[in-house]
């Protein structure tokens, strides 16, 4: 296979039939690497929102559990994008998204947002540094995908195209991006959380370079000094040089689902789908806390 044949394949698929199977191979296929990195980028743009990050802040678990939420977070996703939506995996995934929701007081207009950041950051990200940039035909099926995501989490009023998504993101950033401590705070336990995955003598390195990847409004909200126009150039023109030397290899035989990432340490021995994400705590007003794990069962994954 060369390395556009996949793009061929893709392009011979109807994005609005066959929206499931593009995104499945743009992801897995094509950007696996760079889908998880804008997924962590979205996630940041999140917490600069005050009412989301405040809200994160006060149940902790993405302060004193962030490793487990992060994970929760991107195996459920994981689940339904690798199943499809009509599989038992997927509808028990959602169940367990939505069960999680429940314990946050989020509006659809916040809820809006956060599906809007999964379609436009990527995007974004493959714009910049990707070994190619996504086509209309992908943007198309992408926005697909999450509308029906968005559905089946019962979200309102979701755009329809993926101009529709990014003008839902940038209007929303314009209108809420702010300050919060909490929102911070969440924010500087997921770089920690970044930092993590390498060697300890690089965390600066790594904070460092995910800080150089923020843009102004974002880095202003979270109150972050903007790093030096050297570092950002530096990380930023390593990370194109990347895209360059991706688009020589040879594409992908199999596909990478994000639970194959080593960044997912939660579950060194498995994990159930069912028992993802957080559920409310029994006499404490519905605070999501995590849920024991029981024994791996049908719907258990292999260890990573």
């Amino acid at each position: 296979m060369q390395r556009y044949d996949r793009l061929k394949e893709i392009l011979r698929l109807d994005p609005e039939r066959d929206f499931l199977a593009i995104y499945r191979l743009t992801a897995t296929y094509e950007f696996p690497w760079d889908h998880a990195r804008a997924l962590e980028l979205a996630f940041l743009r999140i917490y600069a929102v005050p009412g989301i990050g405040a809200l994160l802040a006060e149940t902790a678990a993405s302060t004193d559990r962030t490793q487990k939420r992060y994970d929760d977070t991107v195996l459920l996703l994981d689940a339904v994008l690798e199943h499809g939506f009509d599989s038992d995996t997927a509808r028990i995934a959602i169940r367990r998204v939505n069960g999680t929701l429940r314990g946050y007081d989020l509006s659809h207009d916040e809820m809006r947002y956060v599906l809007s950041t999964f379609v436009v950051v990527p995007k974004r990200w493959l714009d910049a540094y990707g070994w190619r940039s996504l086509t209309h035909h992908e943007l198309r099926a992408c926005a697909r995908y999450y509308a029906t995501l968005g559905r089946h989490l019962g979200i309102t009023d979701i755009p329809d195209s993926y101009e529709e998504f990014e003008a839902t993101l940038n209007a929303y950033e314009e209108a809420h991006f702010g300050w919060d401590e909490g929102g911070r705070k969440v924010a500087d336990a997921s770089l920690a959380l970044m930092a993590s995955w390498y060697p300890a003598p690089l965390a600066p390195l790594v904070r460092g370079g995910a800080l150089a990847l923020l843009d102004d409004p974002l880095l202003g909200a979270l109150r972050y000094e903007p790093p030096h126009p050297r570092v950002r150039g530096l990380v930023r023109g390593a990370l194109r040089l990347r895209g360059r030397a991706v688009r020589l290899l040879a594409p992908r035989a199999e596909p990478h689902y994000a639970r194959q990432n080593p960044e997912i340490k939660s579950y060194p021995g498995g994990y159930d789908v069912g028992e993802l994400g957080t559920f409310p705590a029994p006499g404490a007003g519905g605070s999501p806390v995590p849920r024991p794990r029981r024994p791996r069962g049908a719907d258990a994954q292999p260890p990573l």
